[in-house]
């Protein structure tokens, strides 16, 4: 539709010779060999960028919080109607090498200061932090609860979990995604903000992807190492190894998650991930 033609096609997976999935060194050699056009994901999103706007500016107000003063920005999506917010610390204006947090929303951990997840820890830290640089962004994006499942399925992700399940099996078997997570809006929420470049303050490399095909630049990586509990111990080790959360540098946070086995009591002055 986009081009002008009839919306039809054909959706397949094209195979390495060893079966895994083509990655996209592969399939440009095959588009060449049989003569077709390619196009990705990130060249969709630029197009959609330069001609879609996905969210609006509802409202802003000045709000005193427990870490210092930030200016709050109420953006409504023109998509569903959610509204996100963006604390924002400081003059911005240049948009370059911004201090920035994408959070998705965790009622659990974020409000009632759950133990099972590190949520609301990282929220405190990355305010914390941006008070601390002087000047920064933190977007808190709506509808992500539970990796984009919802506050229900979440909750009956966790009886799973108390039944042996980690967090990847126990979505798995409600038949759920692991993480149904799209970072589209909170890029246009920076880029309305004025963010070109940023330093991004994830454990989560996908959320550079999410960012960067929106025209943001990521300049590097700020970790957020939150204390390791008895409660979310098994949570951070299944982010780490089967997510693909970074949570140190060589060893990934091996040794200082797992020398907690013997130590943490729920405390969080426990252990802190850091590596």
């Amino acid at each position: 539709m986009l081009a002008g033609l009839e919306p039809v096609a054909v959706l397949c997976e094209i195979v390495d010779d060893d079966g895994s999935m083509a990655r996209l060194p592969r399939l440009r050699q095959f588009a060449q060999a049989e003569n077709l056009k390619i196009i990705s994901i990130a060249d969709l999103i630029r197009y959609r960028r330069k001609r879609d706007r996905l969210v609006e500016l509802a409202a802003a107000a000045p709000i005193p919080t427990m870490w210092g003063p930030f200016k709050a920005y109420c953006y409504r999506s023109l998509l569903d109607g959610i509204e996100h917010i963006a604390m924002v610390k400081g003059e911005i204006g240049d948009g370059r090498d911004i201090l920035v947090r994408v959070h998705s929303e965790c009622l659990t951990g974020d409000i009632f200061g759950s133990a099972r997840c590190d949520c609301g820890k990282q929220l405190a830290l990355a305010m914390k932090q941006i008070e601390a640089s002087g000047r920064g962004v933190l977007v808190y994006l709506r509808g992500h609860e539970g990796r984009g499942i919802g506050l229900g399925h979440k909750l009956r992700a966790y009886n799973l979990q108390d039944d042996g399940r980690d967090t990847v099996e126990a979505n798995e078997e409600l038949g759920l995604p692991v993480d149904s997570r799209e970072y589209g809006i909170g890029a246009q929420i920076l880029r309305d903000l004025g963010v070109r470049t940023m330093k991004l303050m994830t454990n989560n490399p996908s959320k550079y992807v999410g960012l960067k095909g929106y025209g943001l630049a990521v300049a590097g990586r700020a970790p957020l190492l939150t204390p390791i509990t008895m409660e979310n111990k098994r949570y951070l080790e299944t982010k780490r190894d089967k997510m693909g959360h970074v949570y140190g540098l060589d060893t990934n946070g091996h040794g200082l998650i797992n020398k907690n086995n013997n130590s943490t009591t729920g405390s969080p002055s426990d252990g802190t991930s850091k590596a």
